[in-house]
């Protein structure tokens, strides 16, 4: 094929991408504008909503003659050798390259939420435990190595970070979030798509936008959400990332906010995202979603009505196969109902990013660059490790029952202590693809937690029984539980979750449950536990936080791990065994109660507990709680009483952190706003701010926050983000309720109206103590 001008790698990509346009058929230009997913079955167990119905009659020899946008999950959609998998992906996309007038290859895509979802493939904790950590940088290295495995075996995009923020815990989907405060998921999501794009792959912000709104914690149900709660908790993450982070794709949400389909909103994808943001990247369909604006949503009337809908909107790439995009949208545009210019938008979209990954070059190769393939190497699960065991969360340990004696006698009880997959969250292969091949091994080696502390205390005498499932009903294993406990001294309770899709799990993507109770008869389990006598050790190992206030102080410790990933096993019994100082902290509130009240800790002064209602949602566990095993002291605070900044000024509050106790360990310093009068209700207080310090016994660090009036900002009733002058309190807190000092600040000068521009980011710095 002789070279042209868009092959140029010297020529701008805008040129390149408008000279290949110019050449391009209907057909053609359509052809990148949608994905193929090959090998998905319509049978059985699916690992998208109501993929059953997905259609696969086509031709794949001919469709390919026109090109094609994507291949949708080809690591990802049944266990394959991730070597042989290499070597399909580059046969398929050479079959593609040369059955094209052009040779333009696909953008192969997959899941890559707690690691590459693919047979053999690191399983990282969940996003939920992401967020626990407060540690950004940790979180940048393990997406950089996710990414590095996806490009050695021929991966272009990664479909994560989720950066919903936790409306309501009761949704299936919470394990998949980074938490219930914009701040916290923006920073580390940030850091994540940091990560995952240093190696190369394009990293994917979804689902824009309300997603995690929906009502009443169900899947895809409309989200009622108002313009400030939108503006001011919903979009934030998204913004962060794109601008810090320079994301380069957008998923479009499920749901309608207000009657308006998020598929099918011009507003949203386009005047907001583009024209606002600038954002110049792709935006890409959740699974099947432009054919739910027909089939579920009920705007369209036909596949290209809702076509023409989401092309309007701004989604340029429907995924995970051909539907909407294919033929029906091309008689479309010939019959003038759909304009042909919405196509060349989309697919100049789609052919820049193409040209930005290089698969316009005319030296482009599918091959894989490196002949060996280790998807699960030890660095990898070095990185695995250190970031399970940074997001285990000691909730309580009121009697110093933990850590454990050496030689001490534990009867291990619960449903979740002898279970690998108690380990992983909905999006980890095994989980999400696995438990549909029984006969395949599972690739990785994840050790119980019963294995685990087996390993860590070999002088200790363990026993186990299981005592119940994890959501039957069956109680007929309490006799044996109740007999092993009476004869340890310690007792570890392992309950909590399995992950699941659709039903199938108690946590997950369309596992949404109606309160907030232990599943199944886990919680009369551990009721009977504690009957005996014995010091009970909770070890909850979930994709969601629950009531727990019914064994409030009755337990002798309590242990929180937000599916922990491979190597959460060893890590959660080395903060039992006293190996592993714990330093987790909450990234979602601990409801005392079950019921179904939605909470997150971001309320106004009506949303807290008050003599107007019965009703009392304060927290068992606040957000941003965790303890250790040692002692710190917080001195040295530099604040003014009262000081005036200007409404586009700013204020450095600094302390000292010592650790006062004879072991090292890591503490979490929380920066919270709190505005006393506002000219809209705003939430009590609100995390701006935080740091992540390690510290030897006996050493110290000084902690600045460079705090700046932009951090005020909030949506007025006119629906302009706005910094308003007036009074401020800065408090700086182990969690929303343990404040360890306050400064208040006066903002003076005019009220100033804030753009995109406006500053994001509470920077800090971390120094040696005078």
């Amino acid at each position: 094929m002789t070279s042209a001008s868009w092959q140029d790698p010297t020529l701008p990509a805008a040129a390149r991408v408008d000279d290949l346009l110019s050449r391009m058929t209907l057909q053609e230009k359509t052809a990148q504008l949608y994905g193929v997913w090959v090998g998905a079955s319509t049978d059985g167990d699916g690992v998208a909503p109501l993929q059953q119905h997905m259609d696969t009659d086509y031709d794949w020899d001919e469709l390919i003659t026109r090109g094609l946008g994507q291949l949708t999950r080809s690591f990802g959609t049944a266990p394959v050798d991730p070597a042989l998998g290499a070597q399909a992906l580059a046969r398929a996309q050479r079959r593609i390259a040369a059955a094209g007038r052009f040779g333009v290859p696909a953008v192969a895509h997959e899941e890559c939420l707690a690691g590459f979802t693919a047979w053999g493939a690191t399983a990282y904790p969940v996003p939920l435990a992401w967020g626990a950590t407060f540690d950004p940088a940790l979180v940048e290295a393990m997406a950089a190595r996710i990414g590095r495995d996806m490009r050695s075996v021929g991966v272009h995009q990664g479909l994560a970070p989720v950066l919903d923020v936790v409306r309501d815990p009761r949704w299936g989907r919470v394990e998949e979030t980074i938490g219930e405060d914009p701040y916290l998921v923006g920073t580390v999501g940030s850091a994540y798509v940091r990560g995952l794009q240093s190696a190369g792959i394009i990293a994917t912000l979804k689902h824009f936008a309300g997603y995690a709104s929906s009502a009443g914690a169900r899947n895809l149900a409309p989200v009622r959400a108002g313009t400030r709660e939108f503006a001011d908790i919903t979009l934030p993450p998204f913004e962060m990332a794109l601008r810090e982070a320079g994301a380069r794709s957008v998923m479009a949400a499920y749901n309608d906010t207000d009657g308006v389909p998020a598929s099918a909103d011009p507003h949203l994808l386009t005047e907001l995202l583009r024209e606002e943001w600038g954002f110049t990247g792709t935006v890409v369909a959740d699974y099947f979603g432009i054919d739910f604006l027909r089939t579920l949503h009920r705007v369209a009337g036909s596949t290209a009505e809702s076509g023409h809908l989401a092309l309007a909107a701004g989604i340029d790439v429907e995924l995970p196969t051909v539907k909407c995009y294919g033929e029906d949208l091309v008689a479309a545009v010939r019959a003038g109902t759909v304009p042909e210019s919405l196509v060349d938008r989309a697919a100049r979209r789609v052919l820049l990013q193409k040209c930005e990954l290089g698969l316009l070059d005319a030296d482009w190769s599918p091959e894989p660059a490196d002949e060996g393939v280790d998807l699960d190497s030890a660095e990898n699960r070095a990185v695995a490790r250190r970031l399970a065991e940074e997001s285990v969360v000691l909730l309580a340990n009121p009697d110093g029952v933990l850590p454990l004696s050496p030689d001490t006698r534990i009867a291990v009880v619960g449903p979740r202590a002898a279970d690998a997959l108690a380990m992983l969250g909905c999006y980890s292969f095994p989980s999400h693809v696995g438990t549909q091949h029984p006969e395949v091994p599972m690739g990785i080696e994840i050790p119980t937690l019963l294995d685990a502390l087996r390993t860590e205390l070999p002088d200790a005498k363990v026993t186990f029984t299981e005592g119940c499932g994890v959501s039957d009903p069956d109680t007929a294993g309490f006799t044996e539980a109740v007999a092993r406990a009476s004869e340890a001294d310690v007792v570890v309770a392992v309950l909590g979750d399995r992950s699941g899709l659709f039903g199938r799990g108690t946590s997950g993507e369309g596992c949404d449950v109606a309160d907030l109770a232990l599943p199944g008869v886990q919680g009369e389990l551990l009721d009977a536990l504690v009957e005996t006598g014995v010091p009970v050790v909770l070890v909850l190992l979930t994709g969601r936080p629950y009531g727990l206030g019914r064994w409030d102080g009755r337990l002798g410790a309590a242990v929180q791990a937000f599916f922990p990933g491979e190597e959460g096993g060893p890590a959660v019994a080395g903060v039992l065994s006293g190996r592993v100082n714990p330093s987790g902290r909450l990234p979602v509130s601990v409801p005392r109660g079950t019921g179904g009240q939605p909470w997150t800790y971001l309320q106004p002064p009506l949303g807290l507990a008050g003599e107007v209602s019965s009703l009392d949602p304060t927290p068992l566990y606040p957000f941003g709680h965790g303890r250790s095993y040692t002692t710190f002291a917080w001195d040295s605070f530099e604040g003014n009483d009262v000081t005036e900044i200007g409404t586009d000024g700013s204020y450095d509050v600094s302390l000292t952190v010592r650790n006062t106790g004879d072991r090292a360990g890591s503490e979490v310093v929380q920066l919270y706003l709190h505005d006393p009068v506002a000219a809209v209700t705003r939430p009590d207080v609100r995390l701006v701010g935080y740091q992540r310090i390690d510290l030897a016994a006996g050493g110290s660090a000084r902690v600045t926050f460079r705090f700046h009036a932009d951090l005020s900002a909030f949506t007025d009733r006119s629906g302009r983000r706005v910094v308003e002058p007036g009074a401020l309190e800065l408090r700086l807190a182990a969690s929303t309720t343990d404040v360890r000092h306050t400064t208040r600040l006066t903002l003076t000068g005019p009220l100033r109206e804030l753009g995109h521009d406006r500053r994001l980011r509470c920077e800090t710095e971390v120094s040696a103590a005078g």
